[in-house]
């Protein structure tokens, strides 16, 4: 029988990945001491209908790029593999459907804790993964007891990353190159040639 893997699942658009989400994935490996972290990268997310978002095939390229330089990196295709809504829950579901014997730990922003209690069966979602790990957000103060109260169980599964800070963010850089202002420093150099290359968010 093989050991137990704790492997980290940090989802989201990567619309671009930039340095802030390198940091996040790494940090959260050397401080719970996980095996490797999979970036779960989602393909049309239900909370982000407002805005049009890059071709999932070009999100993928420059996840590629990402992970290749990282042994413990590699992309998750679940979200790839299944028809939308794409909700955690089912996401976080199928993961544990699929790997049972793993250890599932969901990587999120502080600002995404807050919101928890309102996503699609976010009790559904904690019953799937054994730990959630949290990117502390400048600005934000989360009281984990009220959060409580709205979503039971929520305490016990949650455990603050320390030392790290989510201050870089995809539409800050997307805002920059649409407006002809230096961007470059928030991303890997692989990502930026990649934009180049394909102009990517200039219009």
């Amino acid at each position: 029988m093989r050991d137990v893997m704790r492997i980290g699942y940090f989802g989201g658009t990567f619309d671009p990945p930039h340095l802030g989400h390198e940091i996040l994935a790494m940090e959260t490996i050397c401080q719970l001491k996980l095996d490797s972290v999979k970036w779960l990268i989602t393909p049309d997310p239900p909370h982000k209908s407002d805005r049009e978002i890059i071709s999932i095939d070009s999100r993928l390229e420059m996840l590629k790029l990402v992970t290749s330089k990282y042994d413990e990196f590699s992309i998750s295709t679940v979200d790839l593999e299944r028809s939308p809504p794409y909700y955690a829950a089912d996401t976080a579901r199928i993961i544990k459907e699929q790997r049972p014997d793993d250890e599932l730990v969901y990587i999120i922003g502080e600002d995404s804790l807050r919101d928890l209690p309102g996503w699609y069966k976010p009790e559904a979602l904690l019953a799937h993964i054994d730990q959630l790990a949290v990117a502390p957000r400048p600005g934000f103060e989360t009281k984990l007891d009220e959060l409580e109260d709205k979503l039971p169980g929520l305490s016990d599964k949650t455990v603050f990353l320390s030392g790290i800070s989510m201050e870089i963010s995809s539409s800050l850089i997307r805002r920059r190159i649409l407006d002809g202002t230096r961007y470059e420093h928030f991303l890997s150099q692989e990502i930026v040639m990649y934009i180049k290359e394909n102009g990517l968010y200039r219009h």
